[in-house]
């Protein structure tokens, strides 16, 4: 298949994933982009498409964020950001694929099953949150696997979910996109890039916007789940 279609259809289905779930357009298209485009071309190009989704999200669910229950996480990715960037530029490409494939493994495996983590207060470990957030927001564009972990043990409201995690992304994103532009690799080949997948961003984002209420939503996020493992494993075994 023609790369470019790759590239405009995985944008369309994270587009469509993000705004139907609240989460997941990372995780989607570092699934599929590195393959098309190559790692140094998909780090920057997913934080640009992630950024511009969660932006219109967050409007959209800004009402019901309660900042007292994201800052902690915020202060621990503001550290852990630069170290992402900056550890995965230097490591071998094959190890970063090797780890990024495990992150698309765990955290299905893990939402798939749904084990009961214990409901948890606010404090030190909400900084480690955050911290270990940054570190793979930074290097592989997927800070959402602790962080909505931690969302689940904190058994936030449907509305607050998606609220603080639109609040969250959005500010990791803002980071990561500044680090990436410090550091050159936003290059012309990103930005056009870019201007490419605009259109599948506004088609993905409207269709899960419109069509959540007739789609069941947990039914969804299991296929996509699946679909995330499979290209998780396959990604693994490329890199060896």
């Amino acid at each position: 298949m023609d790369s470019t279609l790759i590239v405009f259809g995985a944008v369309l289905l994270a587009a469509f994933t993000q705004s139907f779930t609240g989460f997941g357009s990372a995780l989607v298209t570092m699934a599929f982009l590195p393959a098309a485009l190559g790692i140094r071309t998909a780090q920057p190009l997913v934080a640009l498409l992630a950024g511009t989704l969660e932006t219109i999200l967050f409007l959209r669910y800004r009402e019901a964020l309660n900042v007292t229950a994201v800052w902690r996480l915020l202060a621990g990715a503001l550290i852990a950001i630069p170290l992402g960037i900056a550890g995965a530029r230097v490591m071998d490409e094959r190890i970063v694929l090797t780890i990024l494939g495990i992150v698309l493994v765990i955290y299905p495996l893990y939402a798939l099953f749904t084990p009961k983590l214990p409901r948890v207060k606010e404090g030190t470990l909400t900084f480690g949150v955050g911290f270990v957030a940054g570190l793979l927001g930074g290097a592989y564009n997927t800070s959402g696997p602790p962080v909505i972990m931690y969302a689940h043990s904190r058994d936030w409201s449907p509305q607050e979910f998606k609220a603080n995690l639109q609040a969250f992304f959005l500010f990791i994103d803002a980071m990561t996109i500044t680090s990436h532009a410090v550091s050159g690799n936003i290059t012309p080949f990103v930005w056009q890039n870019f201007v490419f997948i605009l259109p599948a961003i506004f088609i993905g984002l409207v269709a899960g916007l419109a069509l959540d209420r007739f789609i069941n939503p947990a039914r969804f996020r299991n296929i996509v789940l699946v679909i995330l493992i499979v290209l998780g494993l396959r990604m693994m075994i490329t890199a060896l």
